[in-house]
């Protein structure tokens, strides 16, 4: 059973013994077979290189993880791509995610990082509100199967589309001061309910998916940004603007 917001405690991760639980998260979270899990080893040398690895505990049990590794972008830019973020089913709604998230943000900016990249699936609803919403970040890029299909129950068997979220933490934006939608802005709407298609009608998930990877990768290549993300009882809609 889950405590409570106060009962659980994030910290960064350095023993062998801690990252052998993150290991064995993935698997309970995701379900994957062996050879898709990120072993320890690679999780060691992401704690030695620059990266950074964060356990949430719930009085003493890890419940969930998060792990970012370094990069640098062409122009030189360093940058942390969060790789994998995963939390047990039962703390799903106690701001666990976003409670790893501010503190892969805080990590950063001590050490004058500025951007943190990851990608995320964009049938995953509740969590393109918190990327967009409650995080502050942007999308403007899109991947078609970008890890291949995977064994996860939680992929479906459908082709694994990524968003790719822009988190720009020294902004304000990332400081919750976003302007609201123009009245002009594109929209993308997955239905509220595709969680449940994917699971019990994976054909029409992967029309609906196959359908909106077009418009994302139009509105991209016309310079438009996911800005906002807009829930309904019966949608959750993706909003779309010009960006400099």
């Amino acid at each position: 059973m889950a405590g409570s917001q106060a009962d659980i405690e994030i910290r960064q991760l350095f023993q062998l013994s801690e990252f052998e639980d993150v290991v064995c998260l993935q698997k309970t979270i995701w379900s994957f077979a062996d050879i898709e899990l990120l072993p320890l080893r690679f999780l060691v040398v992401v704690s030695k290189v620059g990266g950074h690895v964060f356990g949430a505990f719930d009085r003493g049990r890890m419940i969930g993880f998060c792990f970012a590794i370094p990069g640098i972008k062409p122009e030189g830019r360093p940058y942390l791509h969060s790789h994998m973020l995963g939390v047990l089913p039962e703390y799903r709604d106690a701001t666990v995610g976003r409670r790893l998230k501010l503190r892969q943000r805080d990590d950063a900016l001590a050490r004058g990082i500025q951007l943190i990249e990851w990608t995320f699936d964009p049938l995953e609803l509740k969590n393109a509100y918190l990327n967009i919403e409650k995080l502050g970040a942007i999308v403007r890029r899109y991947n078609e199967n970008q890890y291949g299909t995977t064994s996860s129950p939680l992929h479906g068997g459908l082709p694994t589309d990524r968003c790719i979220a822009e988190w720009w933490i020294a902004t304000p934006r990332a400081a919750g001061h976003r302007a609201a939608p123009a009245a002009g802005a594109e929209r993308i709407a997955y239905p509220a309910d595709i969680a449940r298609i994917r699971e019990h009608d994976p054909s029409r998930a992967r029309t609906i998916q196959k359908d909106n990877a077009a418009k994302f990768l139009d509105a991209f290549t016309r310079g438009l940004a996911v800005t906002g993300f807009q829930r309904t009882e019966s949608e959750g809609v993706y909003v779309l603007e010009p960006w400099q």
